[in-house]
């Protein structure tokens, strides 16, 4: 029986274009014979009417492109708006469901079956929402209305609600565009084309597609806001949740566009980046690489000599925090005109949050709850006093046997820096490489460098069980006084205070958001470490300026967030800088690209200065000089990735490089460098011929 389906739809759409009837769906058919219409409707109304329903049921079971349009329009131009929308609108939408039908009696079980997997979030998507989802497809159509009669076929929507969703959320635009017709039928002459009935149809054509996503905008806030009342007075235009980097920059600008702004935060100011993160590591990291170069300095003509103090290390590290603390006090946000609470905060509506007893009320919601440090479920973890990157401040001794679980970029750091110190450090990584997310060229030499300076590096190993101060893997075990966990930070979306609203979670625990970072409550938005997909301080801060001018200036301009080129930075010695895509990322994507590839061995700073362990690597596009990424490996890489960085977002390519003038010697020259390697790689060899032709017949 669905053969048979199969070979009446294929020999109906064989006979349509054998016969040549697509000519009879063109708009110059329809224009020379629409008086010889309009005689055979004056003649046999009924009939008429009777016919175009029939064909245009056909036209749209069949999904023929584009042959409903030009219907639609007819309908106007023979029949009227009124007549001819009542007549386009069951004929469609009967032509729909047959459609509909004949896709999922055809096709619907074995797409199911073969790809139950990839369906299953969309199927369960249009259970719990398929009414509202299909309806958005016919008033927006971002597919044309064929395909999505095909494609719910496929899906377990069921007959009645795709017909009667069809049926409503077709009829306005159905009505335009038979209005459209019967006023195009109109034009006679240059003159008619200033007709305001046919430019106010044409008007909302083109706005149509504004006008209904305003509509469904206000449908769905209408849904989500159901059983909730709103304040009649708002004491804040914005409440932020959190007062990290994401939530400090938040209530910065919101404070610096004059409006009310209340922060939040139920532990320290400055959160992670300043308490446990980038402040105190790369403090400690300064101090890891001044006792490297007293271990070196015979390199450089100086004789050795120098002790660690750990515990002198550490009151550094700290007072290091409390001078970079006033950036992110209390006072200075208060200053700034943000009012600022100290406590853990409970939203209790999208309205009202509650701290300290006291209930807020806000126009706007920005959750900026930040990260945890991941502790994996060990077996016999709860035997031993683990470090994280939380509580590795509070050291006051130097480990002697450090144990570092997870080779991403602050396992690699710290690794580094306590090897430095004196501390014999192990460092076990899941998988096959360390910084997994890098260049793979970066990920070796980052490697060689630690084995070289002593630290013992373990890939490809998972710990399965610690006991009596010993790590056991699959293959052996390792004995040690102190044991870190640096397997990334989980977002805190739970415990959190925001429960009640019931926000939906993304496979990583991050807080689900659209590309406006609103939640599925559109007052509600998430910036930094809780909303992903990145968790890097810049990253944070980025999100937080998307965060605070749309949720303070929607609905009359909102901004889509830019992840377009985001740099990241490893402060390893040499540190590892990268932005936009690896060259392994470029061949998995299947793009056709080029690499050119800068030893920092052959850059006279480099060469001065003795840190000449490094390169630079730039991929782009086959052909042309536009940068798609780049990963620099060498000291000062953190610095140097900005210029790169800079030419990408700004779209400009390695030539635009090579002819601005850097300073020598300096490190950013190695930036020129590179771009004139990638020019004598694609020098125009036919010119250059030409060319040497030239001076020869000048030498004569």
């Amino acid at each position: 029986k669905k053969l048979a389906l199969i070979g009446l739809v294929v020999l109906a759409v064989i006979l349509f274009y054998t016969f040549g009837l697509q000519h009879y769906f063109t708009l110059e058919y329809m224009q020379t014979s629409l008086e010889q219409f309009r005689a055979h409707d004056l003649e046999q109304p009924f009939l008429s009417r009777v016919i175009f329903f029939f064909i245009y049921l056909v036209v749209v079971a069949l999904s023929l492109p584009g042959g409903a349009t030009l219907m639609t329009l007819l309908a106007g131009a023979l029949f009227g708006a009124v007549k001819g929308t009542v007549l386009v609108s069951f004929a469609s939408t009967i032509g729909a469901s047959l459609a509909f039908l004949s896709a999922r009696y055809i096709l619907r079980d074995w797409v199911q079956e073969k790809f139950s997997g990839k369906l299953k979030d969309i199927n369960e998507g249009l259970e719990k929402d398929g009414v509202f989802y299909l309806f958005s497809l016919r008033l927006i159509p971002l597919f044309p209305f064929f395909l999505i009669n095909i494609l719910m076929g496929l899906t377990k929507i069921r007959l009645w609600t795709f017909y009667w969703v069809s049926q409503v959320g077709m009829l306005a635009g159905t009505f335009v565009y038979v209005q459209a017709g019967e006023q195009l039928s109109k034009i006679k002459s240059l003159k008619d084309v200033g007709n305001p009935k046919l430019l106010l149809a044409f008007t909302l054509i083109g706005l149509l597609p504004l006008l209904f996503k305003g509509v469904l905008n206000a449908m769905k806030a209408r849904k989500v806001y159901k059983d909730i009342k709103r304040p009649k007075k708002y004491e804040f235009n914005s409440v932020v949740i959190g007062a990290g980097a994401a939530g400090l920059v938040s209530s910065y600008i919101s404070a610096a566009v004059k409006a009310k702004v209340a922060i939040i935060e139920k532990d320290k100011m400055g959160g992670d980046c300043l308490n446990y993160g980038c402040v105190p590591s790369k403090a400690i990291i300064k101090s890891s690489k001044i006792m490297h170069a007293v271990k070196v300095s015979g390199n450089y003509g100086i004789a050795a000599m120098g002790k660690v103090d750990f515990k002198g290390i550490m009151e550094r590290v700290h007072k290091i925090i409390s001078e970079v603390e006033p950036h992110d006090s209390v006072a200075r946000y208060t200053g700034l005109g943000v009012e600022c609470f100290r406590g853990s905060a409970k939203i209790l509506t999208p309205f009202e949050v509650e701290i300290s007893g006291r209930v807020l009320t806000t126009k706007n919601i920005i959750i900026a709850a930040g990260a945890e440090p991941i502790v994996p479920k060990i077996k016999g973890i709860e035997s031993c006093s683990y470090l994280t990157s939380e509580n590795i401040w509070k050291l006051s001794e130097l480990p002697e046997k450090l144990i570092i679980v997870g080779g991403g970029a602050i396992g690699c750091e710290l690794a580094q820096c306590f090897q430095r110190l004196g501390s014999k450090v192990t460092l076990i990584e899941r998988g096959g490489m360390l910084l997994p997310r890098s260049d793979q060229r970066a990920s070796t030499t980052i490697a060689e460098i630690l084995k070289n300076e002593g630290v013992r590096i373990v890939t490809g190993s998972e710990v399965l069980e610690i006991e009596n101060n010993s790590v056991r893997t699959k293959y052996e075990s390792f004995a040690f006084t102190h044991i870190l966990f640096a397997l990334g930070r989980r977002a805190r979306s739970e415990n959190s205070g925001f429960e009640s609203l019931r926000l939906e979670l993304n496979p990583d625990g991050t807080l689900a958001h659209n590309e406006y970072l609103q939640t599925r409550f559109p007052n509600v938005y998430v910036c930094g470490d809780v909303a992903g997909p990145l968790q890097l301080t810049h990253m944070a801060s980025h999100q937080a300026w998307y965060a605070s001018v749309n949720a303070l200036f929607s609905p009359f301009k909102k901004f889509k967030t830019d992840y377009s080129v985001i740099p990241s930075v490893v402060f390893t010695d040499p540190e590892v800088a990268q932005v936009g895509i690896t060259e392994a990322q470029a061949q998995s994507l299947k793009l056709e690209i080029e690499t050119v590839t800068y030893e920092l061995d052959d850059l006279d700073r480099a060469i001065c200065e003795g840190e000449k362990n490094g390169f630079i690597k730039i991929v782009t596009k086959k052909g042309s000089d536009k940068i798609l990424g780049a990963t620099l490996v060498g000291a000062h890489a953190g610095e140097l990735i900005a210029e790169i960085t800079l030419a990408m977002r700004w779209n400009l390519g390695l030539n635009k490089i090579l002819g601005t003038v850097h300073s020598y010697p300096t490190w950013s020259e190695a930036l020129k460098m590179t771009a004139g390697r990638w020019k004598q790689q694609n020098k125009p060899e036919g010119l250059l011929k030409f060319v040497e032709k030239y001076h020869t017949l000048r030498r004569r």
